[in-house]
C-alpha cells in the first residue's frame, strides 16, 4: 500500500506546490489555431517560470481542447501531448503530472510513460458520474492493468467526486468512501476539489479525507494565497487559475500573482502540525 512517503519520494518535499500548465487548444479540436511549435514554446515558458518561483512540480492538460470527448482522444491528441510533454520533460527538471480530457486516462498514461512524466491525474477511477460530456464510468482495473502492460513506472492520483459534475448517482456514498474505494483499488493519491475550475475546495472535506485514508491527499482547485491556509492537512496543492491574469484558468501566467502564491505556500506549517495532517514515514 502506498503511504504518504510517496509525497517526499515523487516531489522531493513533503508537501507539493504543483503549477497547472493549460497547454493551447491542440491541432483538430474546434479552438486550435496555433501551431504545435508555438504550443510548445509557451508551455515550456510556463514551466520555466513555475521553476523559478520555486513550485515543485508541473502539470500537463489540454484544457484548451472543449468540448471534450468522452472516455478517449484520437492519436493527434496522443502526439500532441507526448511532444509538449518530452519538450517539458527536457526544458525543466520538475516532476511532470499529464491529464487528458476527458477521462482518457490510458491516453495520459502512455503520454506519460512516452516522455517519462512522474504522474497521472485521472477521473473515473473509482464508481461512475455524470460529467459535461455524458456518463463517466470507473477505469480502475483497465487503467492499472495498462501501466503493468506498458511497465510504466508513473503514479495515479483519482480525483475523487470530480468537478463539473453530477454525483446524484452515488449520493449515497461519501466523500471520503470513495477515498477509500480508491484507496482499496490501489491509486496512489486521491485528489478532492470543488465544483468546478476555479471554485474553492471544503477545507473540511480535504481534512476529513487526509485523515481517513494514508494515501497522499492533494486539493484540486481554487486555492488561493488567502485561504491556502485552510488547507494545511493536504499533502499537495495544484494551482491552474489564481496565478494566471485575472485568476482565469485561460489567461497567461500573472508572475506576480506566482510569487504571492509562492510565498502563502511556504508559509504553511509544516505537514503534520496543522489540522489532520498526518506526519509522513521517512
Amino acid at each position: 500500500m502506498q503511504t504518504k512517503a510517496l509525497t517526499k519520494r515523487l516531489f522531493g518535499a513533503p508537501r507539493a506546490l504543483i503549477g497547472m500548465i493549460h497547454v493551447g487548444a491542440l491541432p483538430g479540436t474546434p479552438a486550435a489555431a496555433a501551431p504545435l511549435s508555438q504550443l510548445i514554446a509557451q508551455a515550456v515558458d510556463e514551466a520555466r517560470q513555475y521553476e523559478a518561483a520555486g513550485y515543485h512540480a508541473l502539470i500537463l492538460e489540454n484544457m484548451h481542447d472543449r468540448p471534450y470527448r468522452k472516455g478517449a482522444v484520437g492519436p493527434e491528441i496522443v502526439a500532441a501531448m507526448t511532444a509538449v510533454g518530452c519538450a517539458l520533460r527536457a526544458a525543466c527538471p520538475l516532476p511532470l503530472g499529464v491529464q487528458v480530457l476527458a477521462g482518457a486516462n490510458l491516453e495520459a498514461m502512455a503520454v506519460a510513460h512516452a516522455c517519462g512524466a512522474a504522474f497521472v491525474r485521472v477521473e473515473g477511477f473509482v464508481f461512475a458520474h455524470v460529467a459535461d460530456e455524458g456518463l463517466i464510468e470507473a477505469c480502475a482495473a483497465d487503467l492499472l492493468r495498462y501501466r503493468r502492460a506498458l511497465g510504466a513506472e508513473v503514479a495515479v492520483f483519482a480525483d475523487i467526486k470530480k468537478k463539473h459534475s453530477a454525483h446524484a448517482i452515488t449520493a449515497d456514498v461519501s466523500l471520503v468512501e470513495t477515498a477509500h474505494a480508491a484507496e482499496f483499488f490501489l491509486a496512489d493519491g486521491v485528489i478532492v476539489t470543488g465544483t468546478s475550475t476555479g471554485r474553492a475546495t471544503d477545507p473540511r472535506e480535504v481534512a476529513d479525507v487526509a485523515g481517513a485514508v494514508a494515501l497522499p491527499v492533494l486539493v484540486g482547485s481554487g486555492t488561493t494565497p488567502e485561504n491556502l491556509a485552510d488547507y494545511a492537512a493536504a499533502d499537495g496543492i495544484i494551482v491552474g487559475s489564481y496565478v494566471k491574469r485575472d485568476g482565469h484558468w485561460a489567461q497567461p501566467l500573472d508572475p506576480a500573482r506566482l510569487a504571492a502564491f509562492a510565498r502563502a505556500f511556504k508559509a504553511l506549517p509544516p505537514v503534520g502540525e496543522a489540522g489532520s495532517a498526518a506526519p509522513l514515514s521517512l
